[in-house]
């Protein structure tokens, strides 16, 4: 596998050379194919990394933009990935974006799963993937002892509807095969605690759900992890 660690003292240093690393990627894509994919996820961990590359002079209006996972749940509510993007992302020159949302008209994640998959298959590999890890070794919403961890680690199709055991919501999240089908694929971590939780997931035979994605050779991982200095 291809993997690199890269250390900061402070989120404020990850953030900026973050910023400019995605930044960099996406011009290029555009500039190579004529428009760039980025993929990110939710949470409180990004939100100031979407602040400032918001900021970011891009090539916005050819840019396209999804989440790697999100409730099933209005994007008016507080706990809405899509709402937390659309909040936090596209804004300022970042507001010309285009974004593919995960969620349909349908009550439930299972019941819009097909509609969902289908739209999904026209998009083509993706420029930037960005991933978080939980402190219990999951991604997107690929939860470990999840009944649909399996489907989500082995399934071809884009998605998978995700009924978590001890999270709350319904989820919808982009597939391990989906997710690997990009350029570059980024962890983004913050804190001792995700730390600790990264040398599980990079033990030998370890079975936590980030692991598929931090020891695969199908594509380089950075893992950008901010440690605060005690």
């Amino acid at each position: 596998m291809t993997l690199n660690i890269n250390k900061f003292p402070h989120n404020e240093a990850l953030t900026q050379q973050l910023t400019e690393r995605v930044g960099s990627i996406l011009s290029a894509a555009v500039a190579e194919r004529g428009h760039g994919y980025l993929v990110v996820s939710g949470g409180r961990t990004p939100i100031s990394f979407f602040e400032q590359l918001a900021q970011q002079e891009l090539p916005w209006a050819q840019i396209t933009v999804l989440l790697a996972d999100d409730r099933w749940l209005p994007i008016s509510h507080e706990a809405s990935n899509e709402g937390l993007v659309r909040k936090h992302l596209l804004q300022h020159h970042a507001a010309s974006a285009t974004l593919v949302s995960l969620l349909t008209a349908h009550d439930s994640p299972a019941e819009g799963l097909a509609e969902l998959n289908e739209k999904l298959a026209s998009l083509p590999r993706f420029d930037v993937v960005i991933l978080g890890m939980g402190e219990d070794g999951h991604t997107a919403s690929l939860f470990p002892e999840s009944r649909q961890l399996a489907e989500g680690m082995s399934t071809d199709n884009a998605a998978v509807a995700v009924t978590p055991l001890y999270a709350p919501y319904e989820r919808i999240s982009l597939s391990k095969a989906r997710l690997l089908n990009t350029q570059h694929l980024f962890f983004h971590l913050v804190g001792s605690a995700k730390a600790t939780v990264l040398a599980q997931a990079l033990g030998e035979n370890s079975q936590l759900p980030a692991s598929a994605f931090l020891q695969q050779n199908q594509v380089p991982v950075e893992v950008m992890l901010a440690v605060p200095e005690e």
